[in-house]
């Protein structure tokens, strides 16, 4: 039995500071597991009692005379680092829950005991959940068990449920119970000393009885390796689908940077990317996580594996059928919203439903079958819907009339959409009216809501994840770099204690990775500038050089189009000029001749590094419309291809790039390998802190992109 296994499906259980005075910790822990039915063997640990609830009681676990699987800690911190874990060592405990608070979260000494404890553990080969965490829950018939501080034990089912946050716990655990659902495991992770999310997720996946994934996330340490985890379990020919609610989602923004990117980017943007990266759904509410879970459970068959093979939409075409005409209306807005489209009926499929349906009725898309159907008339139209080739997957609503009868189409439903390949979602508004349907329906497997938003948004769901199932996979872009080059002029400026990178040094950077560059050389009177000028070849661009001006523009010191000596030294005095006004302290090193760029559409292309995720990739339109429209996406790096292809069509404004009102088509294959060029140079480059290529001009298909302006600040210790 392995660590993971040890703390879902122990075959013993110690509780150690198992107590008999009702409401502490270690009583309702060891009551919950006792009265939960649990398939092992359970054994009390504590030194003052003789017995805990009619169970013999043992001083020490060393006193224990049997092998255990998983120790129960509840006893405080400065106890457990002192003796407890010590004995857990020396007894071989293969994983432990340590309920307990006060390590990391209280400050630096409950952190050292935290490290401590996981130093221990990891010697000793032991899995540690927690601290300071609700417990684990595992309803399955075969272990029925319920180490957690919850007093209820929730019906067998298939989802999993991973926590950071035990106080949610409980709450998630009656709302599951209101909405009839069960769970495969429940598991609440706490400060995360050892088990994380990627640990658990892997277990998971290869878990016959989990099909779908929850997890509540507050922090992730290890991104890379999370997404390395999701990743592997969303995609291949077994994907486990994972649903995520992120709290924090509205932080005040990122702190104070000197780069575009990192003045955009924020927490957020690294979570975004995640989910972009690895196909995770995300849920804003925990009802809307539950109406997720909802829609990935619908069953069409289990394989041969034990995983079961869900019905998909392959397509975004909707069809919706309703017997009024207003909750028709709310579903085909939220089609909209949700990136599907309401499927357009061929002549074909009209003339069916004329068939079946009284003339009053609607026989286009919603299909209103009036407020007097009966369960027949529901199983034409759906019927009629679901063999139509333009359409992908349905959605079912009913609203409760007198003459309704609400078993019966419940009935009927499910027996069209057994027969079909494709999708059906079930709105039967109200409570008690409906709930006879609502039952037969959810008793069959088939996803059922209380509005036609919900139903819509879980089909959406399921969708954007067959979307990603089977997104395309590019064939990798062969690239060559001088990283020798660029790590010693790394090196060097670091050497120096030169943090900001201009211009000049960045374009040497960025060359050496692939990025056409323009010619640029720096001039310090307005004489040298215009002799520069002239053997680059007017016309030119002139930008202010100055450690203390960041954003040139800014500071108006930039000028273009410059096509003369005489217009150049007369630009030279007023970039100068301005940019002493701007900023009375600004070290002016001089002027940046530049040969001016072709035409072409501005984006930008950034990165900001955060500690425990790495490189944050950014792309979006570029110029002055960067803070404007903020139209920019995020990825975390490295990344490939793939990934870089789907940056660029996730912007807004990405049908300016395709031939948008007759203008050229952009090089977006160049796009693409700039985007992996620099992906693959912060990630070589860890002393790189932030970088902006802003703009890079994407000139038309097969003219390539050029860097019109760049700047680099390093990482200085």
């Amino acid at each position: 039995m392995n660590g993971i296994d040890a703390i879902f499906s122990p075959k013993s259980i110690a509780v150690i500071g198992a107590s008999s005075i009702p409401g502490k910790v270690g009583h309702d822990i060891f009551q919950n597991i006792l009265k939960g039915g649990f398939q092992g063997v359970l054994f009390p640990v504590n030194p003052k009692a003789k017995s805990i609830l009619s169970v013999k009681s043992y001083a020490s676990i060393l006193d224990v005379p049997d092998e255990v699987d998983l120790a129960i800690i509840t006893l405080p911190p400065k106890v457990i680092m002192e003796t407890t874990l010590d004995e857990c060592i020396q007894k071989k405990v293969r994983a432990l829950v340590v309920v307990s608070a006060g390590f990391r979260e209280v400050g630096s000494e409950g952190r050292s005991m935290e490290d401590e404890l996981a130093r221990k553990c990891k010697e000793a080969n032991i899995r540690v959940v927690g601290p300071n965490c609700l417990g684990v829950i595992n309803p399955k018939a075969n272990v029925q068990m319920n180490a957690s501080f919850s007093t209820r034990m929730p019906e067998e089912g298939n989802i999993s449920f991973i926590s950071q946050s035990g106080a949610l716990c409980t709450s998630v655990l009656d709302f599951a119970a209101d909405r009839d659902f069960g769970f495969s495991k429940f598991i609440s992770i706490g400060n995360k000393a050892d088990v994380v999310e990627s640990d658990l997720l892997q277990y998971l996946h290869n878990d016959p009885d989990t099909d779908v994934i929850m997890i509540y996330l507050e922090e992730l340490r290890d991104g890379p390796k999370f997404i390395r985890a999701v990743k592997e379990i969303t995609s291949g020919e077994n994907p486990t689908p994972v649903l995520v609610i992120k709290s924090g989602r509205t932080s005040a923004g990122a702190k104070a940077a000197a780069s575009h990117t990192g003045a955009l980017a924020g927490s957020e943007a690294v979570y975004d990317a995640i989910f972009q990266q690895t196909g995770i759904i995300r849920a804003s509410t925990i009802d809307e996580l539950f109406d997720f879970a909802n829609a990935f459970t619908f069953k069409k068959s289990r394989s041969t594996l034990g995983k079961m093979t869900r019905k998909m939409p392959v397509g975004r075409n909707v069809a919706i059928i309703t017997n009024a005409g207003g909750p028709g209306i709310l579903a085909t807005d939220m089609v909209m919203a949700s990136g599907l489209k309401l499927a357009q009926f061929s002549e074909k499929t009209v003339k069916e439903l004329k068939k079946y349906l009284p003339p009053v009725a609607n026989f286009h898309n919603p299909i209103d079958v009036i407020g007097d159907a009966d369960a027949t008339r529901y199983e034409h139209a759906l019927n009629v819907a679901l063999n139509a080739e333009e359409v992908n997957s349905a959605i079912v609503i009913l609203t409760p009339q007198s003459m309704s009868d609400v078993l019966g189409t419940a009935e009927v439903i499910a027996q069209v959409a057994r027969k079909s390949p494709k999708p059906v979602m079930c709105c039967f508004m109200g409570v008690e009216d409906v709930s006879p349907g609502v039952k037969y329906l959810q008793q069959n497997g088939y996803p059922v809501y209380m509005f036609p938003e919900n139903a819509v948004k879980s089909l959406a769901a399921v969708y954007h994840f067959y979307q990603w199932q089977t997104r395309k996979r590019l064939p990798q872009l062969k690239l060559t770099h001088d990283s020798g080059t660029v790590s010693k002029a790394i090196s060097d400026y670091m050497a120096r204690g030169q943090a900001y990178l201009g211009e000049l040094e960045g374009l040497e950077i960025l060359k050496a990775y692939g990025f056409h560059t323009l010619p640029t050389i720096l001039a310090t009177t307005r004489e040298e500038a215009a002799r520069v000028s002239s053997s680059i070849g007017f016309p030119v661009v002139m930008k202010i050089v100055s450690p203390q001006i960041i954003h040139k523009s800014d500071a108006r010191g930039v000028l273009v189009g410059l096509d003369t000596p005489d217009a150049v030294m007369a630009a030279y005095d007023t970039i100068v000029k301005n940019a002493k006004e701007f900023n009375l302290k600004a070290e002016i090193t001089g002027v940046l001749i530049q040969q001016m760029a072709p035409k072409g559409e501005e984006v930008i292309l950034g990165m900001n590094r955060y500690k425990g995720f790495g490189p944050l990739v950014m792309f979006g339109l570029g110029g002055v419309f960067v803070e404007l429209f903020k139209d920019v996406v995020f990825r975390l790096a490295p990344f490939g291809r793939n990934e870089a292809r789907r940056m660029i069509q996730g912007i807004k404004g990405y049908k300016i790039f395709t031939g948008f009102r007759n203008k050229p088509k952009g090089d977006l294959d160049t796009v693409e390998r700039m985007l992996v060029n620099l992906a693959t140079l912060v990630a070589k480059h860890p002393e790189i802190k932030e970088l902006d290529i802003n703009p890079l001009l994407v000139h038309p298909e097969g003219e390539g992109a050029t860097v019109a302006d760049c700047r680099i600040i390093l990482e200085t210790i």
